[in-house]
């Protein structure tokens, strides 16, 4: 089970985490977790620049160290990148030790102050250390696009029924979410840009 829209009352209990930014002005902040990968993470970044858009890609180490290449398109393109743990490490399954130096192996090849735990699965403990050294990133809105029980209809529904001003939107650039995300990414960057939204990344600071 996962939410679609973040319920406000899991933001109030963990305040000192990024849900959404704020919504001031009509913009709109695109997350990618998992990749790199190839194909996938190419197809997306050309899909965004061509909507003129800035997104922000939670790495895995993993995929950071099999394709360099990659990780300097991203951030040639002008997107942000942050640490998606080493090896897709679930909190919650992981010891608090073991989680941290995961999480800094991945920081060993990927330079960033942004942190998104995979499946957003982070116990207190954990979080209270990582805090120290990186903005923990979580979202205010869950595309689905993993979820291979739904349509890809569905995920962007998910999306244009639940996006507003300062939302942070969770899509994956891997094989799983692939034909999911491919059908709706374009498809939302075209609603809000035609409602005159604006799509940026997660800043640093």
């Amino acid at each position: 089970m996962y939410f679609i829209k973040t319920p406000q009352l899991l933001k109030r209990l963990y305040p000192s985490q990024v849900w959404s930014l704020p919504d001031d002005k009509k913009t709109i902040y695109l997350t990618f977790d998992d990749g790199p990968t190839p194909g996938i993470t190419e197809w997306t970044l050309d899909t965004l620049a061509k909507h003129n858009a800035r997104a922000t890609f939670f790495l895995v180490g993993d995929n950071i160290v099999r394709y360099p290449g990659m990780v300097k398109s991203i951030t040639a393109s002008g997107h942000h990148v942050g640490n998606h743990t080493q090896n897709h490490l679930n909190g919650w399954n992981t010891e608090t030790k073991d989680y941290l130096r995961n999480t800094l192996k991945c920081a060993e090849v990927l330079n960033t102050p942004l942190f998104r735990p995979p499946y957003g699965r982070i116990t207190r403990a954990q979080a209270r250390i990582m805090q120290k050294r990186f903005k923990i990133i979580m979202w205010d809105v869950l595309s689905g696009d993993f979820d291979k029980t739904i349509s890809k209809e569905r995920v962007l529904r998910n999306v244009l029924d639940h996006t507003g001003n300062g939302s942070i939107i969770v899509f994956h650039d891997s094989l799983k979410a692939e034909s999911r995300m491919r059908y709706a990414l374009p498809r939302v960057l075209d609603y809000f840009g035609d409602k005159g939204f604006s799509f940026d990344a997660i800043p640093y600071s």
